[in-house]
């Protein structure tokens, strides 16, 4: 068949549109709206300032249109951010057992977000929510290796169709004071789904399965429900330390 005889490919119109605000962060920007409007009256010194901090809460509420890869096995990033570390460690406690990820050292894939990226949190693969754990706790910096110890944080547990089981922990950070979730127990969700945020700067550590590989390097950029950052049975891009 040449390509004369191919059927032709069924396209559309894709257009760019302005990313709206999360709900969860609507208030924000009303309060920071109205300051703003109050001091118009009160000090005109203070008010381009705090124009541009109403500016700043919409944009780290931002919630822009995603586009999933599709494909078999595929895990994709559940956040934002700067890929900060990617190393094989033991599992946190409440992530470990056989009714979770089971008890052997998994590669964890750390992505830090600043305070200037998106932090709607996505799902990694498709499946059932088998596990959500809230800890209390610190609010270090997240780029601290201690931080997945110490801080607040949340787990979750997404059990695929095929029984992969991927677990991932968001993690507040030095400015961050709420981890907020949209998922509970016994939800199905879709790959790239959201289920959550946090806010004001934090983090987010991924668990790949057994027989997957990381396929994000070091200081490289994630977008959430975008960025494929493992695959099973595919060479190993980037070193991993041990």
């Amino acid at each position: 068949m040449t390509s004369l005889d191919k059927p032709p490919v069924v396209t559309t119109t894709v257009k760019w549109r302005f990313p709206g605000v999360h709900p969860e962060g609507r208030k924000y920007v009303w309060i920071a709206g109205g300051i703003t409007l109050l001091l118009t009256i009160v000090s005109k010194v203070l008010f381009w300032p705090m124009v541009g901090v109403t500016i700043w809460v919409a944009t780290f509420f931002r919630d822009p249109v995603r586009t999933t890869p599709q494909g078999e096995g595929l895990i994709v990033s559940p956040a934002d951010g700067l890929v900060t570390m990617i190393e094989r460690v033991p599992l946190p406690p409440e992530l470990a057992g056989p009714n979770a990820l089971g008890s052997e050292p998994l590669v964890r894939v750390s992505i830090f977000m600043s305070v200037f990226d998106v932090h709607i949190n996505r799902t990694p693969i498709s499946g059932t929510i088998r596990q959500v754990v809230y800890i209390s706790g610190k609010f270090l910096n997240a780029d601290l290796d201690k931080a997945s110890e110490e801080n607040e944080r949340q787990h979750f547990v997404v059990e695929g169709g095929d029984g992969t089981r991927v677990g991932f922990t968001q993690i507040a950070g030095l400015v961050a004071r709420r981890i907020v979730t949209f998922a509970k127990v016994g939800d199905i969700v879709a790959v790239g789904q959201r289920i959550g945020l946090i806010r004001f700067g934090s983090r987010v550590d991924v668990y790949l399965p057994e027989g997957s590989e990381p396929q994000v390097a070091l200081g490289q950029r994630a977008i959430a429900g975008e960025t494929i950052i493992g695959r099973p049975g595919v060479a190993r891009a980037v070193g991993v330390a041990q």
